[in-house]
């Protein structure tokens, strides 16, 4: 006939000259598409009709070769791999990796994904020790049913989490905030010794825009127990910063015993070094040049707390109240009672040399660190317990209360939007 079709899964060529006269083009063939299966059997009834490996000439050989290649559409080293294979074993077979017969069971469920997607988006995805503490928190503090899973996550299978396709999916992806500018450095560095009460003092500008000054953003941070205190200021004069920086140092639930700041006019000036006074602050502090590590703390919060949470956006100076009142109310408290932080272990090695680490151990909330430290009640300030401090802490979870500030925080930068575009 002058036209046939040949089929992979019933191929009949009785000699190689019927493999010539179609490889030469002098019957019309018509291919039907196959698996992989029928393709291998294909393969290997050639190889067998043939003798491929028992006598067939070299250039009978290619003639199979190219024929194959004609017929499954393999690669050359395709075949060869295949033709080695029923070689040596007399069969070809599909050897790709197939599910286990008996997998692993499935700790960690789409469910527990999406909620950790749910911490991630409220806390601004914070490194694995500390969301570790969360999550323990949400279940053993909180008792969350929720989260009895994830309580007992290692920091390596978070990242596993976040790896897959159902968390990116339900993850808001927000650009990477840039880091805050240098310190000048410190003259002399303070000597908390184990105590809280020694604050560290930085300013955070929120910009210029059409060539008004925007808010200014006060960033205090105990060193022991980093307790942080925000708030915002229109200018940078006496009438705003003296009053602010006492109501930040009052907000502390332990006694300040010492404040240290850069050497900005801000803060190294006769009024408030008479503030200072009056509230019996033992040690001012300031900077010293080319120390910048040793106000490191305040200046990686100004990174990861405003700068995270407030952005490098422009904060118009007469919405000054308004901010404040989002740092007082919302962020501070978040920050102190349920955001965890990681602190620091030194370990001296085997050739003396001391490090720092940082065990899961040691990873907790502002509060709960200052819980642990020895003789803790003799730090409070008169009119303050732990019990009123423990009432504030579990007033809600911390899940809860990140959420409540995210809601706060879109109030804010809504009325910042309108502000700055009136007629959109």
């Amino acid at each position: 006939m002058s036209e046939r079709a040949i089929y992979t899964e019933n191929l009949t060529l009785p000699t190689l000259d019927d493999i010539l006269a179609f490889l030469d083009g002098n019957e019309a063939a018509d291919i039907i598409p196959h698996d992989r299966e029928t393709a291998y059997g294909c393969i290997e009834r050639v190889l067998v009709r043939f003798r491929y490996h028992f006598g067939l000439s070299r250039a009978g050989k290619g003639l199979v070769r190219q024929f194959l290649a004609k017929v499954t559409g393999y690669s050359d080293a395709q075949l060869t791999r295949l033709i080695g294979q029923q070689r040596l074993t007399g069969h070809i077979r599909d050897h790709r990796r197939r599910p286990p017969a008996r997998p692993f069971a499935t700790v960690y469920t789409t469910a527990d994904a999406l909620l950790l997607a749910e911490v991630d988006e409220a806390f601004g995805q914070l490194s694995g020790p500390a969301t570790k503490r969360i999550l323990w928190r949400m279940y053993h503090v909180f008792g969350d049913k929720r989260f009895e899973r994830l309580a007992e996550i290692s920091n390596g299978h978070i990242y596993n989490l976040r790896a897959r396709r159902t968390y990116r999916t339900a993850r808001t992806t927000f650009r990477t905030t840039r880091s805050a500018p240098s310190p000048i450095g410190q003259r002399r560095r303070p000597r908390p010794e184990g105590r809280p009460g020694f604050v560290r003092v930085d300013t955070v500008h929120s910009g210029d825009r059409d060539g008004e000054k925007g808010a200014y953003i006060i960033n205090m941070v105990d060193e022991v127990t980093q307790f942080q205190q925000l708030a915002a200021v229109l200018r940078f004069t006496e009438q705003f910063m003296v009053p602010v920086l006492k109501a930040l140092v009052g907000a502390l639930p332990f006694r300040v015993r010492g404040f240290h700041a850069d050497n900005g006019s801000e803060y190294i000036n006769h009024r408030v070094a008479a503030m200072l006074n009056k509230l019996h602050v033992e040690d001012f502090t300031k900077s010293r040049p080319r120390r910048s590590n040793d106000n490191a703390l305040v200046e990686s919060k100004n990174g990861n707390i405003v700068r995270r949470w407030l952005g490098h956006s422009h904060i118009p100076g007469p919405l000054a109240p308004h901010a404040n009142a989002f740092l007082r109310d919302h962020l501070s408290p978040f920050l102190n009672h349920h955001r965890a932080c990681l602190f620091a272990a030194e370990v001296e090695g085997a050739n003396g040399r001391r490090r720092r680490k940082y065990p899961q151990e040691l990873v907790m909330t502002p509060y709960e660190k200052l819980r642990s430290l020895p003789g803790a009640d003799g730090f409070l300030k008169p009119d303050i317990t732990f019990e009123q401090l423990d009432a504030v802490a579990h007033a809600t979870t911390s899940l809860e209360a990140a959420q409540e500030v995210q809601r706060a925080r879109k109030a804010l930068f809504q009325l910042i939007a309108k502000t700055l575009n009136p007629a959109a």
